[in-house]
């Protein structure tokens, strides 16, 4: 039989034949270990709750997929009549690919280093905060891509080694080119190491405000109150100063209460006393500084300066400590008929009655 030119007998046919059904075959185990074999093995490692078996058999499912696939290819080309890829192309085509799928397995069982680590924490009750997690299983990928990427070329025969003193050599203008990335990303070890924050915090520095959500070799991610996402530079967060106020243990309050000047003495000491007996007294505000003195003289008013700290640092919670004592104060005030002081001037005119002054003046005004 003779077919675009070229002579197929029947062994020909045979050998095409046996190829397209080892290939079709392989596709058919793909279906059962997909349908079938796979979520048999997984409900069983989830019933008797073997987490490091469930989390392998989900990293290493797609990629197993894939290399019933590659497989199946690979044995029906070996039986395939015609030569389709060279000896050396085909063995390191496929191989190239097993180390892929490998990788592949690899790098989704490392995006689980997290479980694996919050397990490991919470077993052994370590101390670790929450922010170096994701920068570990970030790392770990990225060492797993690395190395699948290394093992790839040495197979095709590139030379990894002489590549990486290749960069010694070059090293000078690859730091040039790259200081910026460098920067971020000893700025990113900087904060996990130094823990300024952790996700979740809530930071202010002079180029953001906001809750942490991600920290990332190059960048950290803000969310701002308005639900932006900022994504500062980790070079840049590094160097700036940083105000957390969830670690805040006490939040300060301190305002001037400015009284009349018609206040009498015995008023003005007995609103200061119990001013500072209330606070004293006061379930939320921190007990350990409360200051309540008559402060100063201003030019309108007798200033009492009120200082103290709430001890609920929550934004919310610290407002309503603010208001309650607010009404506290104004209650205080009403008791003792104290009126607040406003911004005021008093002007004296005083009047000349020598007949010389109103001559003058009526010359002055003709």
């Amino acid at each position: 039989m003779e077919i675009l030119g070229l002579n197929i007998d029947i062994e020909t046919w045979k050998r095409i034949g046996i190829a397209v059904v080892i290939f079709v075959i392989f596709l058919g185990l793909r279906k059962l270990f997909t349908s079938y074999l796979f979520k048999l093995v997984l409900g069983f490692a989830r019933h008797k709750r073997i987490n490091l078996i469930t989390t392998i058999l989900e990293g290493f499912e797609k990629p197993i997929r894939w290399l019933f696939v590659i497989i199946g290819l690979q044995l029906a080309l070996k039986y395939f009549p015609f030569t389709v890829l060279e000896h050396d192309l085909h063995r390191h085509l496929f191989r190239s690919l097993f180390i892929a799928m490998i990788g592949w397995g690899v790098y989704n069982v490392a995006g689980s280093t997290a479980i694996f680590m919050a397990t490991f924490i919470k077993k052994f009750d370590i101390q670790v905060d929450r922010i170096i997690i994701p920068f570990v299983q970030k790392l770990i990928r990225s060492l797993v891509i690395v190395m699948a990427i290394s093992i790839i070329a040495q197979e095709w025969g590139f030379n990894v080694s002489t590549f990486v003193a290749g960069l010694g050599i070059g090293g000078l203008a690859f730091a040039l080119a790259a200081k910026d990335a460098i920067a971020n990303l000893f700025g990113g070890i900087i904060i996990i190491t130094e823990k300024p924050f952790t996700m979740g915090d809530w930071i202010k520095t002079p180029s953001v405000e906001g809750v942490v959500e991600d920290i990332t070799f190059r960048s950290t991610k803000v969310r701002t109150f308005d639900q932006a996402l900022v994504t500062v530079p980790n070079a840049t967060l590094s160097s700036e100063s940083i105000i957390n106020w969830s670690k805040m243990g006490k939040r300060q309050i301190s305002f001037t209460l400015s009284l009349t000047y018609n206040t009498p003495l015995h008023v003005v000491k007995a609103c200061v006393e119990e001013i500072q007996s209330m606070l004293e007294n006061h379930d939320e505000v921190d007990k350990e500084t409360i200051i309540v003195r008559f402060e100063d003289f201003s030019q309108s008013s007798l200033d009492l300066l009120v200082y103290f700290f709430s001890s609920n640092t929550a934004y919310v919670e610290y407002l309503r400590i603010r208001e309650d004592v607010n009404y506290k104060i104004i209650g205080i005030l009403e008791k003792y008929d104290v009126s607040i002081a406003y911004p005021t001037q008093t002007l004296v005119v005083q009047q000349n009655d020598h007949p010389l002054a109103e001559n003058q003046f009526q010359r002055a005004n003709s």
